[in-house]
């Protein structure tokens, strides 16, 4: 039994007339005889039964379309959704920092859908912090993540596609807030709210306070940096954090560090052993070819 038999007889129990069927499926109307007794013998039943000039479904045969006709629209759906894949349409699973949420993808995504007018795309967002973006790209939940870059994960491919300042937050009513630039030597006498060990960002904010042999006073811990701009909002500390545009809507004063310098880069990471399909490759080629080295800036 195979494919060809099974259209061959859904046609036939609807024309019935082996003539009109042969004719519509541009074959000899002996190979369509020879095909269907074939596929009775396999089945062990009759399909068909003569009528006068015309060959009708036997009981079995009425029984056995309705599972022809399933199956093929089954077949038929799943081969026209094969196609929309092919050409670049689908579903695209995204997973980004939240500070990159209020701008740059909001801005790639628009474009990217702007570029893919007139396909069928659906893009779906995650937020989180590095740690479980990437264990959610490792458990293919997401196809592609935006993110710091974690050096122990060999298996993901990270591609630099921008740069984010860091920047020191304080209180407005702080006795550092009418500062535009900071050592960060300055902030040793302050308790600061810090990353967590989770977050991507601890180590970076470690390493500036060791370039300068500081030890900071880690009054409260969080791992996003959203809420650790929350908190210093609220007067329970001072916090070196990535530059962001939720920063100028907060009670906060935005000081630019003079020293030591740094800054976030972010990449888009991808799961080397992870098939794409054409919409998520589409996306990836766009993101290298329109967004490498993107600043983002107060």
């Amino acid at each position: 039994m195979n494919l060809y038999q099974l259209r061959y007889f859904s046609l036939l129990a609807h024309t019935g007339h082996f003539r009109k069927a042969a004719k519509e499926l541009c074959i000899a109307q002996s190979s369509l005889s020879h095909s269907i007794a074939l596929l009775e013998q396999e089945l062990g039943v009759a399909l068909f039964e003569k009528q006068g000039r015309r060959s009708i479904l036997t009981t079995e045969g009425a029984q056995f379309l309705k599972y022809v006709e399933k199956s093929l629209n089954i077949l038929d759906e799943g081969i026209l959704n094969m196609r929309h894949i092919a050409m670049g349409e689908g579903v695209i699973e995204l997973g980004f920092l939240r500070t990159l949420g209020s701008d740059f993808i909001p801005e790639l995504a628009r474009n990217f859908l702007e570029k893919e007018n007139g396909k069928s795309i659906h893009l779906k967002f995650h937020t989180g912090i590095t740690y479980s973006l990437i264990e959610g790209l490792k458990q293919e939940r997401y196809d592609i993540v935006f993110c710091t870059k974690l050096e122990s994960e060999t298996d993901i491919e990270y591609v630099p596609v921008g740069r984010q300042d860091l920047v020191v937050i304080v209180p407005k009513q702080h006795p550092l807030s009418l500062r535009h630039a900071i050592d960060l030597k300055e902030l040793a006498p302050y308790p600061q709210i810090y990353f967590s060990k989770a977050s991507g960002l601890r180590n970076i904010v470690d390493h500036l306070f060791e370039q300068i042999e500081i030890e900071p006073q880690i009054s409260y811990e969080a791992e996003e940096d959203i809420v650790i701009a929350g908190l210093v909002s609220k007067g329970f500390g001072v916090a070196v954090v990535p530059y962001m545009t939720e920063l100028l809507r907060m009670d906060v004063k935005i000081i630019q560090i003079s020293h030591p310098y740094w800054e976030r880069n972010f990449y888009m990471a991808t799961l080397k052993s992870h098939h794409l399909t054409p919409a998520v490759k589409n996306f990836h080629d766009y993101v290298l070819d329109n967004c490498r080295n993107i600043t983002l800036v107060n």
